[in-house]
């Protein structure tokens, strides 16, 4: 199996001087391409501070995080910027722009990579809301649409560049019970089908059944390893 994402006698401190915490303890975690792996444990367990460093939305202070084979440890702006583009995120409260219609907030998710044309963008916008049931929703700003279908175009905007990664923070905690279903099957759908691989956090145990593997937090430090697959 390939490693996408090898963590190695990772601490990490929030603060300076006086003031300076440990909030993550000697973490020590391989994840695998097409893995599908849930990061559980209660609030304050450190598991969105490790969801960022392996986002590449803050630098690693000690230790080792290599992410697709590079090294995150003291990673400097640029290398983080090059490092996020590899990774689709879908957060828990969907972070879509307002003043976006679906298929412009679809768009966002494209324009970064240089190498896709402008009507490629648009081709592929649409496709990939239409995978995930919002054909006739393109033209829909936020406001117009349910919670269950923001996080749709959420997903799509994640998944639509394909990226090798998925990393997803408790992409179900504004959803009622059946449009968390729907969200995490389709999440796990079109990720199977592009062969990326998902870290997800997430507090909703109705959903840890996807996962390949279940990895629990607690006051900053991995417990019990690994769990396998629930069911």
């Amino acid at each position: 199996m390939f490693t996408i994402i090898s963590i190695r006698n990772l601490d990490h401190y929030f603060g300076n001087g006086s003031l300076r915490k440990q909030v993550l303890f000697n973490i020590n975690l391989e994840i695998n391409k097409g893995e599908i792996v849930i990061l559980t444990g209660p609030s304050g367990s450190g598991k969105t501070t490790l969801l960022t460093l392996v986002g590449g939305l803050r630098s690693a202070q000690s230790g080792s995080l290599k992410v697709l084979g590079r090294e995150l440890r003291g990673a400097n702006a640029e290398k983080l910027v090059q490092a996020r583009r590899n990774n689709g995120y879908i957060f828990q409260s969907h972070n879509l722009h307002g003043s976006l219609t679906a298929v412009q907030n679809v768009r966002v998710g494209l324009e970064l990579h240089q190498h896709i044309g402008i009507e490629d963008i648009e081709t592929r916008a649409v496709q990939i809301l239409e995978q995930v049931g919002l054909g006739s929703r393109l033209h829909y700003y936020p406001s117009q649409l349910s919670g269950g279908q923001k996080q749709r175009v959420a997903i799509a905007r994640a998944l639509v560049s394909h990226p090798q990664i998925v990393l997803a923070d408790e992409p179900t905690a504004a959803l009622d019970s059946q449009s968390g279903r729907d969200v995490v099957n389709l999440m796990q759908k079109l990720a199977k089908e592009q062969g990326c691989t998902i870290l997800m956090v997430t507090h909703d145990n109705r959903i840890l059944d996807i996962a390949d593997r279940i990895v629990q937090m607690e006051d900053g430090k991995l417990v019990n390893g690994t769990l396998a697959k629930i069911g």
